[in-house]
């Protein structure tokens, strides 16, 4: 089943972008993984899933971008298209000459009625290509006008069109020392909005991909281009094909379906994060050796001490037995962090990854939910 991105302000298309070239990567990519009957068919469900094929023969991507500044789309739609593995359509798109300037009320009250008809018709031009529609995914800041304000316009719109699709919001938390003034209005106003009308929210901080950037991937002068690759990255390791259990060749059809059924139990709790372990940059992969029982491990200690990445885990922290009680806050020991996840999925890519033993995962989660958590495993050099 296909999924229709929706590419909104200047963030969500510049993360757009790096994402349909990180799954364009993976596509084109040789992995020797498994068998060519095997690879073949990895390829063609992911065609099917973000791509529409044209007489050209390159890859069309199902998007629609929106922002109401054009020079940021019209970049994405000339480097895409000198890429010549893939392209946005070029008639996808909405840009106008004046943005929202950080202001929410100007993107959901102004834009948003306004152009609701426009964006609207190319969305529904979009989902038509679609032999079978999965469902809806946008990409968005919090903290400016365009991406906050009219993203949660635009969510509220697919909603009402398209009642029995599914809409996964993917939205950029902003960093905690300030990128516009008015920063946590946009934020509150949007997560208020998006929590009536989607029906999940994959969050990424932009303070801990910037870490990740620093002290994982090793990267002196971070750019936001850094930052989207990371994030595009991690998001591929999400939505890329994946077996279901019935095993070889049978790959899940509905990807955001799966998602809500496994991660969204209940429709308050839909809140979503994602851990992505081994991070590195490709220059030390060479140099760096794995095995499903350390990554495992380590993947499951994130869990435990709710850590945001793979360094600098706290190992005192431990889960407690069956049947003893979570210490108060005048106890002396660690408090336990990861009964704040309601479910949880572990997704495998690489090599004999059937031989991986998820035992250490099987504990009950405890009291006091509060959201939910992807985690994303040993992505090998060059692909998922």
């Amino acid at each position: 089943m296909s999924i229709v991105t929706v590419q909104l302000g200047q963030c969500g298309n510049q993360i757009g972008h790096e994402v349909f070239n990180a799954i364009c990567s993976d596509v084109h990519g040789t992995h020797g993984l498994c068998s060519k009957k095997e690879n073949e068919s990895y390829h063609d469900a992911c065609k099917e899933r973000f791509f529409s094929e044209e007489k050209s023969g390159v890859p069309v991507a199902r998007a629609v971008l929106v922002d109401m500044e054009p020079k940021v789309i019209s970049q994405a739609l000339s480097i895409a298209a000198r890429s010549g593995y893939w392209k946005y359509d070029d008639r996808s798109h909405f840009c106008q000459k004046q943005g929202s300037g950080n202001n929410w009320a100007n993107g959901y009250s102004v834009h948003g009625p306004k152009h609701k008809d426009i964006i609207m018709n190319l969305v529904q031009k979009e989902a038509e290509k679609c032999d079978r529609l999965s469902g809806f995914f946008t990409i968005m800041s919090m903290a400016g006008g365009t991406g906050s304000g009219l993203g949660a316009f635009v969510t509220q719109c697919l909603k009402d069109a398209f009642p029995a699709s599914f809409i996964l919001n993917h939205v950029i938390w902003p960093y905690g020392t300030g990128e516009v003034i008015v920063q946590n209005y946009n934020s509150v106003l949007t997560l208020s909005h998006l929590y009536h009308s989607s029906d999940a929210l994959l969050v990424h901080e932009n303070d801990v991909i910037h870490k990740i950037c620093a002290q994982l991937m090793n990267i002196k002068q971070i750019s936001f281009r850094d930052v989207n690759q990371v994030i595009a990255h991690q998001l591929g390791s999400v939505f890329q094909p994946i077996y279901t259990a019935e095993g070889a060749l049978h790959y899940s059809r509905s990807p955001l379906g799966d998602l809500m059924e496994t991660l969204v139990p209940h429709p308050e709790f839909k809140m979503l994060g994602l851990r992505n372990i081994p991070q590195m940059p490709e220059s030390s992969l060479a140099y760096s050796s794995f095995s499903w029982p350390g990554l495992i491990k380590h993947l499951r200690q994130m869990l435990i001490a709710n850590a945001t990445m793979e360094e600098g885990i706290d190992w005192q922290v431990r889960p407690p037995r069956p049947g003893s009680s979570i210490p108060s806050k005048h106890s002396t020991s660690k408090l336990l962090h990861f009964n704040t996840s309601i479910a949880n999925l572990v997704i495998l890519r690489g090599k004999d990854m059937h031989s991986a033993d998820l035992g250490l995962f099987c504990f009950c989660c405890r009291k006091f939910p509060r959201s939910s958590t992807i985690y994303i495993m040993a992505n090998p050099p060059g692909c998922f």
